[in-house]
């Protein structure tokens, strides 16, 4: 291997590092930062062998796009771990493939790290949510089903999708895309803090009775 290519190698690892660090630092799964590593390793693997045999590259593309498409079926993930699937795909094929030059391949991989750490961020659209709920009424009317399920979900609601609708067992199941107040955003990123703001400042049972509460709130035990 030439020295270009160690150097890719090792920009290679150190970007799928960070990659996976980002992902579990705010997804907390260890599963898939295994299978990112995993993917990315060998994609670069394959990449560089590729690079070096008499072989198309049309053909090492469309390995990889094959590759690529396949569905996973030991677990459902999101269109979000998708998302860092093919940014480990995209910077093994990047680091693995043949290059005289290696800032071109490193803009490249620090422009995807750059994206997915950015578009990612908790903050970015953090009042934006999407849930599938299960009523115990059956709700034709639109208007009705939207006054519903803003009471339930404590937000505006933006788009809505029956999915089903049993006017037999009296359900409805609808996918709904929701923004919440920033007030209830602020409350579910930092619920020590709220609870800790709105708990009245005094001594005795009833501060015990307010750290009780505050320790409740976070899901911690006293």
């Amino acid at each position: 291997m030439t020295t270009t290519a160690l150097l890719l190698a090792a920009i290679d690892l150190a970007a799928a590092v960070a990659l996976s660090a980002i992902y579990f630092h705010r997804h907390r799964r260890r599963d898939l930062v295994v299978a990112f590593l995993g993917v990315n390793v060998g994609v670069l693997a394959v990449a560089s062998v590729l690079g070096t045999a008499e072989v198309a590259l049309g053909l090492g593309l469309g390995l990889f796009g094959v590759l690529s498409i396949i569905r996973l079926r030991s677990s459902e993930i999101t269109q979000r771990e998708v998302a860092y699937y093919f940014a480990a795909l995209a910077i093994g094929l990047i680091c693995g493939l043949p290059h005289t030059d290696v800032v071109v391949p490193l803009v490249l991989v620090a422009l995807i790290v750059a994206v997915l750490a950015v578009a990612d961020h908790p903050r970015l659209l953090s009042r934006a949510r999407h849930q599938s709920v299960h009523l115990d009424r059956a709700i034709a009317d639109e208007r009705e089903l939207r006054e519903e399920l803003a009471r339930l979900l404590g937000g505006e609601v933006t788009a809505l999708t029956v999915q089903r609708l049993d006017l037999v067992d009296d359900t409805t199941l609808v996918d709904v895309r929701y923004r919440v107040s920033a007030a209830a955003r602020e409350a579910s990123v930092q619920p020590g803090r709220v609870a800790e703001a709105s708990a009245p400042h005094t001594r005795g049972a009833s501060a015990a009775a307010s750290d009780t509460r505050v320790a409740d709130l976070i899901g911690g035990t006293r």
